[in-house]
């Protein structure tokens, strides 16, 4: 099967796409390296903050590359300089305040487990329910219990976390003007939905353009791998989209492929093709 050589630069959705129930399949990494000793650029994108196992991911795609976390939110320049950051915001989106503070508020009165995520690398958390322990063990970060409502640091995302009886359409018919919401799943968190709230205009596509430009790329040099309803736009937009085959029928309609699911390797699949 014939190589995409158009392709310049790969973007890799996390959950479902890059890891599985069990993690990254091994298949993955000896596609990944082979890919990058051809020149093309992977960069990471994902609703996940840019710390703990996720940064590990993203530096293994690509270590002196752009990765984009926070649902668009956050865009991470990696470096291998001994002397500097391992890693340095260049692109960040803050929540609106005001906006920011009425999502809060409307989670709470619906008794929904939310996160807040800082430009800083903050992570906080109101509540105990388990689903938020839970997260914090997916993500292998700790969280820190906050009054989300009193941080003095801006947050760039606030995320619900939606098990099957939450009031979900309640939230999502109520929210303020000035954010936008992403749905997502994790096949280690089955039966959970993940709903990121940010800025107004942000997202996975938005992110990626900031990314393809800063390599002199268009969308139409790229590819995007996913599966969720959170990268449909992203995958109509760049010039090879390829679908899981454990997404929904609608991404997969969406996508010019379709891939094995992420437990048979198709994220290696996918990366055969652009060699």
């Amino acid at each position: 099967m014939g190589g995409h050589s158009a392709v310049k630069l790969v973007l890799v959705d996390v959950d479902g796409t890059l890891v599985g129930k069990d993690g990254v399949p091994p298949c993955v990494w000896p596609r990944v390296e082979a890919l990058r000793a051809k020149g093309v650029r992977l960069s990471l994108i994902t609703g996940r903050p840019g710390r703990g196992e996720t940064l590990g991911y993203a530096r293994r795609l690509d270590p002196t590359g752009l990765h984009v976390f926070e649902s668009g939110a956050v865009v991470l320049a990696l470096s291998q300089d001994p002397h500097g950051p391992p890693a340095t915001p260049v692109h960040v989106a803050a929540l609106p305040k005001a906006a920011a503070q009425e999502a809060i508020r409307l989670a709470r009165r619906l008794g929904l487990p939310l996160e807040g995520y800082t430009a800083q690398g903050g992570f906080y958390v109101e509540g105990d329910s388990p689903l938020l322990q839970a997260h914090q063990d997916l993500l292998g970060l700790k969280a820190e219990g906050a009054d989300l409502l009193r941080l003095e640091e801006p947050l760039v995302r606030l995320q619900v976390l939606a098990g099957p009886e939450a009031p979900l359409g309640a939230l999502l018919d109520a929210l303020p003007p000035g954010l936008t919401y992403h749905v997502a799943e994790s096949p280690k968190m089955p039966g959970v939905c993940f709903v990121s709230l940010t800025k107004a205009g942000v997202s996975k596509l938005s992110a990626a353009r900031l990314v393809a430009e800063a390599y002199g790329l268009s969308l139409a040099e790229c590819a995007m791998v996913g599966d969720g309803e959170n990268d449909l736009e992203l995958i109509r937009a760049v010039g090879l989209g390829v679908a899981m085959g454990n997404a929904p029928e609608s991404v997969k309609r969406a996508a010019k492929r379709v891939v094995a699911p992420v437990e048979a390797c198709g994220l290696g699949e996918a990366l055969d093709l652009l060699g």
